[in-house]
């Protein structure tokens, strides 16, 4: 860790992008300064976030500040799981291999595939009609 005891880190999923600092505390998670159940509604993006947090069981010994762009909420809250992770990962090696081992580490290669031409979408057709 740095002098005042801060990790950084990036984590991005689809094109959403977060920069995560993880401070000593108490465990306050802040997103776009906002708490983070005020920013992620639903409770599954919260559940999301949390992952690693207490997959490595250090949920009262860091707060976090984020801050993330882009994307949907969905995909924020997969980044932010990544950028989490990240730096969690920084503090030891320990947490490292375990983080590595759950698989939140690794970042989601999923994008969103681009519209063709001829075509409504990536994959939908225009109707077709015999006559």
């Amino acid at each position: 860790m740095t002098a005042q005891n801060t990790m950084q880190s990036t984590g991005r999923r689809k094109k959403a992008i977060a920069r995560v600092r993880l401070l000593t505390g108490s465990g306050e998670i802040v997103v776009n300064k906002k708490p983070l159940e005020e920013y992620f509604e639903r409770p599954t993006l919260k559940m999301i976030v949390r992952q690693p947090i207490q997959a490595a069981n250090v949920g009262n010994k860091f707060n976090i500040v984020a801050t993330v762009t882009g994307g949907g909420k969905s995909g924020q809250a997969g980044a932010l799981r990544h950028g989490i992770s990240r730096a969690l990962a920084l503090t030891s090696e320990e947490l490292r291999a375990l983080l590595r081992k759950k698989g939140f580490l690794t970042r989601d290669p999923r994008k969103r595939e681009r519209k063709k031409y001829g075509q409504k979408g990536a994959r939908k057709r225009f109707q077709w009609t015999k006559r």
